[in-house]
């Protein structure tokens, strides 16, 4: 009989946002998978908890997928996590759950933090309807083309920026969305300095370009107006 994977959601930055059902299942878990051993080690040592930890991150996945879908099938009980969130939402993950799910082996799904749902409903900005991109195309061009790209979905748009490309990235969207166009940056989201800046582009922008710096991971949202054909 084979075992279970488990993806189990971690807090996005405050650490009582874990569920009793995530501690219940990394608690009994033989083995757990984690983007980041040192990172995870913190939040088990948190808890008190101590378990087997394998490093699954994006350089070593499809190494490791193997192994672990070797013990899966040999009964073992694998918890799957990342640094922060759900696993598989632009972390390593999918092509581990995809392989188990080829193989009919159990799988359960702990629901959980999500930086993506956390932000979209403390931006103000609608969610009927979104699209989440993971992390833009770096360079210029190819930034502005997927941007053009979504700019007639009538759907809130969401992508993840580090802190070092966030100017960059606010101008290529006043550049293709309009100057009127609403944004919000969450930023630092369940931690101490959380804050969510919003507004139209351009307030934004200069909001941001008067401050000596913004740290943190940020989510961007922006919901376009349909651009007329020019």
């Amino acid at each position: 009989m084979s075992g279970t994977l488990y993806v189990v959601p971690t807090p996005i930055g405050n650490l009582e946002d874990i569920t009793l059902r995530a501690l219940r299942i990394l608690k009994e878990c033989d083995l757990i998978a984690c983007e980041d051993t040192r990172q995870s080690l913190n939040l088990l040592s948190h808890f008190k908890l101590s378990k087997h930890l394998i490093s699954f991150y994006s350089y070593n996945e499809q190494h490791r997928i193997k192994g672990l879908i070797d013990k899966l099938l040999n009964g073992k009980k694998i918890a799957l996590i990342s640094d922060a969130g759900t696993p598989g939402i632009s972390d390593p993950g999918y092509s581990l759950v995809k392989e188990v799910i080829s193989k009919n082996i159990n799988l359960e799904v702990l629901p959980g933090s999500s930086a993506v749902i956390t932000a979209l409903v403390g931006s103000g900005l609608p969610t009927d309807g979104f699209i989440f991109c993971g992390f833009l195309k770096r360079k210029p061009s190819k930034m502005r083309k997927e941007l053009v790209e979504l700019t007639n979905l009538k759907k809130t748009i969401i992508f993840y920026e580090s802190p070092h490309r966030i100017f960059k990235t606010i101008e290529m969207c006043l550049a293709v969305f309009g100057k009127d166009t609403q944004i919000c940056l969450a930023r630092e989201m369940t931690k101490k300095f959380e804050e969510f800046i919003r507004g139209t582009i351009k307030e934004v922008l200069e909001d941001t370009k008067n401050r000596k710096s913004l740290l943190g991971e940020f989510v961007v949202l922006v919901y376009p107006k349909e651009l007329e054909k020019k």
